[in-house]
């Protein structure tokens, strides 16, 4: 099982399971991978979700050199049902690293060791980022003559500083724990025990809060980047008008007055 996919608490956990290369996506984790976001995104039960890989030495080492890439570029035939899957539909492997995916559920990355080339891309789709203090990130496809496709060229001059961006896309350098938190692209840094331990915390506190709002929150949020502000402000509303409405906009305050634990149905 190339993908670990399960179902606890309202949370679903997605652990890459390759240790041994570590934990690079071959097409077998690819395809599962993909089917997992789906998954996720469809299942009503289901309000945050956790990514992380396999082991304490590497979160994601991007698409597999010896399996993945020599399949994409033609240097290798297709032997499995996996290949065939991913030469007969170009969007499913986009859809595996988050690349125009639309996921409008949170996701948590646990970021154990090195998150590289397609592993620091699959970031870009992770709300929260918690990171073990020896963790590494960075873009290695430059040394490689290959093109970091991930979505890399759009979202990581908007994530970071445009000169850090640059100097990670055109160097293939990786970057440490600790400046990759100075820099705000991880959220917290932690021992490499407590990764999860961590995580879960915020998933935790996200998976009570009403799930109509945090959806609406993150699809307005993606929306609304790189709009002006007089366009922003009214996109906003579009989202944000129909959860006033809801069910559980009225459920929260009601519990609120009661004292008590607010009841959330999506609703």
């Amino acid at each position: 099982m190339a993908l670990i996919y399960e179902k606890r608490d309202k949370i679903a956990y997605l652990t890459i399971n390759r240790p041994e290369a570590r934990n690079a996506v071959d097409p077998e984790t690819a395809v599962e991978l993909a089917n997992a976001w789906v998954d996720y995104r469809d299942d009503g039960d289901l309000r945050c979700a956790i990514i992380t890989g396999k082991g304490d030495q590497s979160f994601c080492a991007g698409a597999d050199l010896a399996r993945l890439i020599p399949l994409l570029t033609g240097a290798r035939k297709a032997e499995t049902e996996a290949d065939k899957i991913i030469l007969s539909n170009s969007q499913l492997l986009q859809n595996a690293f988050l690349r125009g995916f639309e996921l409008n559920k949170p996701l948590i990355a646990a970021v154990n060791g090195f998150a590289i080339a397609g592993g620091f891309e699959l970031l870009y789709g992770a709300d929260i980022r918690i990171a073990s203090f020896d963790a590494k990130f960075g873009l290695q496809e430059v040394k490689w003559s290959i093109f970091p496709a991930g979505g890399s060229t759009v979202w990581l001059p908007r994530q970071l500083p445009y000169a850090k961006a640059m100097e990670i896309l055109l160097t293939g350098e990786l970057m440490d724990a600790h400046e990759a938190f100075r820099l705000g692209f991880v959220n917290k840094i932690v021992p490499a025990n407590m990764v999860m331990e961590e995580a879960e915390r915020y998933a935790n506190i996200i998976i009570k809060n009403g799930p109509l709002a945090v959806s609406g929150i993150k699809k307005a949020v993606h929306a609304i980047t790189g709009m002006s502000i007089k366009d922003g402000m009214a996109k906003e509303l579009e989202y944000a008008i129909p959860i006033f409405l809801s069910e559980d906009a009225k459920e929260g305050p009601r519990a609120f007055k009661q004292k008590r634990g607010p009841v959330f149905k999506g609703k």
